[in-house]
């Protein structure tokens, strides 16, 4: 009969597992667990005593190695933690909570600094925190903490207190935009090349983030006209646009930011500067607590380039397909007027502002939000301009749902003052009302007047969750300013002479609404503005769409959808309505037709949709523009690298075009570093380290990302002060990689550089018979370990052992009792087969002490002996 002992399942193994990771087997049904030890394969002379595990949750004095959990939570890290049995009772345990493990449980203050410690500080004095419950789980390697919340700072889900986050490593960034666009004109020839471009440079030191903005252009055309003199004409440019500084001040829940910035704020108007600020920050507040962020939308009617800019800087840019465009991830650090330009690829030129005001800030009863800053006002290309100023605004909880908010910002001749009140309406919302103030002096005759001016501004807001009716109005408001009021940019440029006034403001309306009708299959969206002046025309931009899904016949999932939309800018508006419908086409596949008519060139088109994997998608379109058959097409590839979009247009008797954007970054690190794609320039990032073992598939933003062949990755755009997770998609390993570690977690501040390492094991796996020189096997349980000290076998009762991630001529170590016995080699080459039992020498070396406390005992490590049937089984009380 052929011999099976290599693959014997040993029953002792599981038994020890279960007392040891209080698990408790049918534990309602009876008192007492019992395990027949008649059932055991026992070998040698010595007994293991199992009466020891019947007191619930007994773990072995020792130290392990364990993931923590706290209240169904996990933690970010594993911990060593040391078992100690009790002074009182031998037969029982307890955990050793080391003051860094207790720190991460985000208790309140009071209750942190009355906490009491022993074993030299090292340890949690057991039994101060009425109704915790400890419990260890070896069988999953994890320690389970159940803590009652009254003890707890504020938790939301997937938001971690203060005490977890983690202000990442040190390190070097270098992220970038790139779009390089090429077209050619049907009629005369002529020819034009464009590459654009912005990014971020920076360091991390610590908590302190140091960063540089730039951004370039570069044009070039030709003429093919005879008739034209000096037809090459070269337009280029780069610029530095902006270098600053910030770090998080967690105990303040702040943010501390130095050298050139834009004026964000609740109240005034924003305007550049150079100087310093100090400001309480929405995004170490719970996410259900944090502010609007500013929603972009528009229609391009080709392949174009979108850049969102803010008083000359380029703070977003990218290339959308023909159709309606959302931009939803500027984050919600982006406030005041921002500047959209519409490049299409038949050279038409969409402009136009939209204006990102915000419900003015709310605060829980007691607690105080504010904003500082102060320094000099500055034009582009660092040049300042005006006096040295200084502001501030806060915002008060003065009562339950009811807030008291006001500022002031001034320099030597002008003065603006705001004073408001804000109400939670609970089910019906929030309304906020406030007035401002401003006096402004102008020595010399400007476009603005001369002499003293005092105006008022008074401003309306409401914001309102329909969660019932699935609808949200994510702002309203209403601004009514006086002919005389002025901002601090509009004093700022009255302080120039050659300034030419573009608009006095009078009145702005603004309204964003979303609302599902789910049983009927209908979605609504509507953006507004509306701005009138004193000294000019009014001018109203609006977006709105219209969508139903539905199904006909056996066609299920159709949609059709109708976008009207009005973009004014300049005098110069750009309106029209786009139509699309669609229907599935197979299980990733759409096909759609798309209409687009209005002021700008009226087009149709059919096109086909297809997504082929989470990375990427491309799109087909056929039609006609102005009478002329058009084709064009666009891919999009979110990869390890770079996110990746091309594009190609045809319009018959126009012209040809093509377009690229690469979207990416570099993150260098003492830790290693990689390529990798991004869209938050300088923004937070995640590198993953798998312990050297390249292309190995990692999510946890968006599509998967591959280690390089250092084994290291970034995953990039993570959420600031937000629970996120990375985990390797473990279908598709490479092959001969295994993960003992699959999933990570980080809670990180703005800007940081996080670093989690995933254990990863790469390497043929054998059957293995290990022996001592004496001819005898390491003890059942011994630990086989590689030169990365990662765990790679366990040795079973004869030596025998299944080995994980073996290479040619490698080195591993086996321990057991906490000590290092014996080391072997790996043959190079390795055998054809490795699964015959490999017989591997085991050669003593010194033993090595390991650095476990005096007082604590080694885990388990008897071995049993054989016992005759007659014997009772061992009885494990379950209570």
């Amino acid at each position: 009969m052929p011999d099976h002992s290599l693959f014997r399942l040993r029953v002792l193994p599981c038994c020890i597992a279960l007392a040891m990771s209080g698990c408790y087997v049918n534990a309602w049904a009876e008192d007492e667990i019992q395990f027949d030890s008649r059932f055991l394969e026992l070998k040698g002379d010595t007994k293991i005593d199992l009466k020891r595990f019947s007191s619930q949750g007994y773990v072995e004095p020792g130290k392990y190695n364990l993931q923590v959990q706290l209240n169904k939570q996990p933690l970010a890290e594993e911990y060593d933690i040391y078992w100690y049995a009790s002074e009182n009772d031998a037969s029982k345990t307890y955990a050793c909570l080391t003051p860094e493990l207790v720190a991460q449980f985000g208790l309140k203050e009071d209750v942190a600094k009355n906490l009491q410690w022993i074993h030299d500080g090292k340890c949690l004095k057991p039994g101060q925190l009425e109704g915790i419950d400890i419990k260890a789980d070896l069988s999953q390697s994890a320690l389970v903490i159940s803590l009652p919340q009254a003890y707890l700072e504020y938790t939301d889900t997937d938001w971690d207190p203060p005490s977890r986050w983690d202000d990442g490593i040190s390190g070097l960034i270098a992220d970038y935009s790139i779009t390089a666009q090429t077209r050619h004109e049907e009629n005369g020839g002529d020819d034009s090349n464009e590459i654009s471009g912005n990014g971020t440079v920076g360091v991390n030191l610590g908590a302190w983030r140091l960063r540089a903005d730039w951004q370039t252009d570069y044009q070039h055309s030709k003429s093919n006209d005879d008739d034209v003199i000096n037809g090459d004409d070269t337009q280029k440019n780069w610029e530095w646009s902006r270098y600053y500084a910030w770090r998080a001040l967690p105990s303040l829940k702040a943010k501390l930011g130095l050298g050139e910035d834009y004026l964000n704020s609740d109240i005034f108007d924003g305007f550049n500067y150079v100087g310093g600020s100090i400001s309480t920050d929405d995004q170490m507040l719970p996410p259900n607590l944090r502010g609007y962020a500013p929603d972009i939308s528009g229609v391009a009617h080709t392949t174009a380039k979108v850049t969102v800019s803010q008083m000359g800087r380029v703070i977003y840019e990218t290339q959308v397909p023909a159709g309606p465009f959302r931009i939803q991830d500027l984050g919600d650090s982006v406030s005041g007027t921002l500047h959209i330009r519409i490049e299409e690829q038949n050279g038409q030129v969409q402009e136009y502002d939209i204006n990102t005001a915000s419900m003015p800030f709310l605060t829980r009863p007691g607690q105080v939000r504010y904003k500082l800053m102060m320094g000099r006002p500055q034009e582009w290309g660092h040049h300042v301009e005006g006096g040295f100023f200084s502001g501030g605004e806060a915002s008060w909880g003065i009562a339950n749902g009811w807030s008291l908010y006001g500022g002031a910002l001034a320099d030597e001749h002008y003065q603006s003052a705001a004073l408001g009140v804000g109400r939670d309406l609970s089910v019906f919302g929030a309304v906020a009302f406030d007035v401002t103030h401003s006096h402004t002096r102008l020595d010399k005759e400007t476009a603005y007047g001369k002499g003293s001016l005092d105006g008022n501004s008074f401003r309306v807001s409401y914001s309102k969750d329909f969660d019932e009716l699935n609808s949200r109005v994510t702002f309203a408001g209403y601004r009514f300013s006086e002919e005389n009021f002025m901002t601090m940019s509009e004093y700022l440029d009255a302080s120039d002479s050659e300034m030419v006034r573009t608009g006095n403001d009078k009145e702005m309306y603004t309204a964003t609404y979303n609302q599902n009708f789910r049983d009927a299959g209908v979605s609504v969206y509507l953006n507004y503005t509306r701005h009138t002046y004193w000294d000019r025309d009014e001018q109203t931009n609006y977006n709105v769409m219209l969508s139903h899904y539905f199904n006909l016949g056996s066609i299920r999932n159709m949609s059709i959808s109708m976008t009207g939309y009005r973009y004014e800018y300049d005098n110069q508006a750009d309106k029209g309505v786009y139509i699309s419908l669609s229907m599935p086409w197979g299980d990733s596949s759409t096909i759609s037709y798309n209409g687009n008519y209005g002021s700008g060139s009226d087009s149709s088109q059919v096109g086909y949709f297809s997504r082929v994997d989470d990375a990427t998608h491309y799109q087909l379109n056929v039609g006609t523009s102005d009478k002329h058959s058009s084709v064009d097409g666009y891919y999009s590839h979110d990869g390890s690298l770079a996110q990746v979009d091309l594009s190609a247009n045809y319009h018959e008797g126009q012209y040809t075009s093509a377009g690229i954007s690469l979207q990416g970054g570099a993150t260098l690190t003492a830790q290693g570093g990689a390529l990798h794609r991004t869209q938050n320039m300088g923004g937070t990032r995640l590198l993953i380290d798998a312990d050297g073992v390249a292309g190995v598939p990692v999510e946890g933003n968006g599509a998967a990302v591959y280690t390089n062949m250092f084994g290291k990755a970034v995953v990039a755009d993570v959420n600031n002060y937000y629970r996120n997770q990375a985990y390797i998609d473990l279908n598709n390993l490479p092959e001969n990689a295994e993960a003992t570690q699959s999933v990570v977690q980080a809670t990180l501040t703005e800007g940081a550089i996080g670093y989690r390492k995933f254990s990863v094991i790469s390497g043929q796996k054998a059957m293995a018979v290990l022996r001592l020189q004496d001819g005898s096997h390491p003890p059942f349980g011994a630990e086989v370990k590689n030169d990365n000290a990662q765990n790679v076998g366990l040795v079973d009762d004869d030596g025998n052992v299944y080995l994980a991630g073996v290479k040619p001529g490698e080195h591993m170590t086996v321990s057991w009792g906490g000590v290092a016995h014996c080391d072997i080699h790996l043959p190079d080459p390795l055998p054809a087969d490795l699964f015959n039992g490999l017989l591997l020498p085991c050669q003593q070396t010194g033993a090595i002490p390991p650095s476990v406390p005096n007082e604590i005992k080694p885990v388990i490590q008897e071995q049993t002996q054989q016992v005759t049937p007659t014997e009772p089984p061992v009885s494990v009380s379950a209570n």
